[in-house]
C-alpha cells in the first residue's frame, strides 16, 4: 500500500517506499488492507492544494512527510461508495480551506489505485460514465425547444451542461430520478452549504442557486414530461436551491394537478423536513418518497453545522414520524465523516433515532467540506471512535429492516403509497 501523491502540476506519482497512511477525524491512522477496494469507475483523483503528503517508513513504523510541493491526494468517489478514511496530509497554510468537496484516503497497490471504502448501493445508475453527454445535450435542445417559455428547463440545462449534474442530466434524458428544484430560499445556514456561502465564509460554492420562483405551471410540465413509467422518480430540493417545503404551497398545488393527470412513477422530495406544518401538507397532498437531509442524532452537532432558523432537530423528527404514519416511505441523506460519524455516541444516537421515526433507508453521502473547519465547528469525540466499517457493520447488525444505501430507492412490492386520483367536479 505505497504514499500516492502529486506535483504542483498535478502529475500523480506513487512512492517507490513509504506506505500511504489516511485520517480519521484529525488523527493519522494506518490503512487496513481488509478495507481497500479498487479505485471505482467514475472516481476522480484530485490534489489537495496547501497540503503536505504523510506516509509511513515500513522499516521504522515512522511517519514522514514529503517535501513541500508534494501534495496529497484524495479520490472523489462515485455515489454508491462510502469512504471508510480521509486522506492522509498536513496542511502548509493552516488559512487555506479546501474545496467542498469529499475526499476519500488512495494508495498504490499491485499495480493499480486503491481507496478505503464500503460499496453500500449499485453504483450504475450514477456512475458518471453512463451519462452520455451528446444525448443530454440533444435532449436539453428538445426540451427547451419543446417549453421555451419555462424557466426550470432553462436553469437546469445550465445543471446539466455546465454542472454535468447527473440527477439534472436525468431530466433531459427522460430517466431514473430527474430534478425539479423550486426554491431560492432557505430555513438553515448549512456550513458546508453547495449552493451558496457568505462572502466571508473561505469557501466558494461549487454551484449557482436559482434566482426565480417558479410558476406552478412550469413546474407540472416539468414533472408530467418526467413521470411516464413505473420506475420514474422527480425530486424536488436539489444542490442548485434552498429548502424546497419554504414553497410548499407550489409544491402541494403541483402535486395535486399531477395526480390528477397520472398516478404513474414517484414524487420525491429532498428536505431538511424543519418546517413540519409545510411538511405534512405535501405529505397530504400525494406525496410518495422523502429523503430528509442530517449530519447527527444529536442535537449540539446538527445546530453547529445546519445552522437551523426557526426549527430543532424535534421538528425534523416530527416531519419524519409522520411522513411514515402517512406511507411514505422515508430516507435520510445521512452526510458521513470518518472520525465523526463513527463515534460511538453519535451511532447510538442514530439507531434510536431511525427506530423512533420508523425509517426505511439511510443513504449514506459523504460529506463535501474542508475538514479542518469541520473538526473546529462540531463537538469534540465524547466516546470511543469506531471505525466507519464497524459503524456500517453496526447498522446492519441493529437495524435489519432499514435498507443501507447511497441514493434514492422506491420502495419494495407491497410497501409502495397507495396514488389516488382526486375526483373532477362536473
Amino acid at each position: 500500500m505505497y504514499l500516492v501523491y502529486a506535483d504542483e502540476q498535478g502529475n500523480v506519482y506513487d512512492h517507490p517506499e513509504l506506505h500511504g497512511l489516511a485520517r480519521s477525524g484529525d488523527m493519522i491512522v494506518e490503512m487496513l488492507e481488509e478495507e481497500l477496494i479498487p479505485l471505482p469507475e467514475g472516481a476522480t483523483l484530485v490534489g489537495l492544494p496547501s497540503t503536505r503528503a504523510v506516509g509511513m517508513n515500513p522499516e521504522t513504523g515512522e511517519m514522514q512527510a514529503l517535501p513541500e510541493g508534494s501534495q496529497a491526494v484524495g479520490a472523489l468517489l462515485p455515489q454508491g461508495f462510502t469512504r471508510l478514511c480521509l486522506p492522509g496530509y498536513i496542511k502548509t497554510d493552516k488559512a487555506y480551506k479546501l474545496p467542498l468537496f469529499g475526499y476519500s484516503a488512495v494508495v498504490w497497490k499491485d499495480g493499480g489505485f486503491y481507496v478505503a471504502a464500503d460499496a453500500t448501493d449499485d453504483p450504475e445508475q450514477w456512475n458518471p460514465m453512463n451519462c452520455d453527454r451528446d444525448k443530454v445535450e440533444a435532449g436539453v435542445g428538445g426540451l427547451t425547444a419543446k417549453y421555451p417559455d419555462n424557466r426550470l428547463y432553462d436553469h437546469l440545462s445550465n445543471c446539466a451542461l455546465g454542472y454535468e449534474c447527473l440527477t439534472s442530466s436525468n431530466t433531459f434524458l427522460g430517466r431514473w430520478e430527474g430534478a425539479v428544484p423550486v426554491s431560492y430560499s432557505c430555513n438553515a445556514g448549512c456550513f458546508g452549504c453547495i449552493s451558496e456561502q457568505p462572502d466571508d465564509s473561505g469557501f466558494v460554492s461549487p454551484q449557482t442557486r436559482m434566482n426565480f420562483r417558479p410558476k406552478v405551471e412550469e413546474i407540472t410540465e416539468v414533472m408530467l414530461e418526467h413521470l411516464t413509467t413505473p420506475q420514474s422518480i422527480i425530486s424536488f430540493g436539489q444542490g442548485c436551491e434552498g429548502e424546497p417545503s419554504t414553497q410548499a404551497k407550489l409544491i402541494i398545488e403541483a402535486i395535486r394537478h399531477v395526480r390528477s393527470v397520472t398516478d404513474m412513477g414517484y414524487i420525491n422530495i429532498n428536505t431538511n423536513a424543519g418546517l413540519s406544518d409545510h411538511i405534512r401538507g405535501i405529505v397530504d397532498a400525494g406525496l410518495d418518497l422523502m429523503r430528509v437531509s442530517t449530519i447527527s442524532a444529536l442535537d449540539d452537532h446538527y445546530n453547529a453545522y445546519y445552522k437551523p432558523r426557526g426549527y430543532t432537530l424535534a421538528n425534523v423528527e416530527k416531519s419524519l414520524k409522520y411522513a411514515a404514519s402517512q406511507g411514505v416511505y422515508t430516507s435520510i441523506n445521512y452526510l458521513i465523516f470518518p472520525g465523526v460519524t463513527d463515534r460511538e455516541e453519535e451511532i447510538e444516537a442514530m439507531v434510536e433515532f431511525v427506530r423512533r421515526t420508523d425509517l426505511k433507508l439511510i443513504q449514506m453521502r459523504n460529506l463535501n467540506i474542508d475538514p479542518e473547519s469541520y473538526l473546529e465547528l462540531i463537538p469534540p469525540a465524547k466516546g470511543e471512535i469506531l471505525g466507519m466499517k464497524t459503524m456500517l457493520d453496526i447498522f446492519r447488525e441493529e437495524l435489519p429492516d432499514v435498507v443501507i444505501g447511497s441514493f434514492t430507492h422506491i420502495p419494495p412490492a407491497g410497501m409502495a403509497r397507495a396514488k389516488v386520483r382526486p375526483l373532477s367536479l362536473q
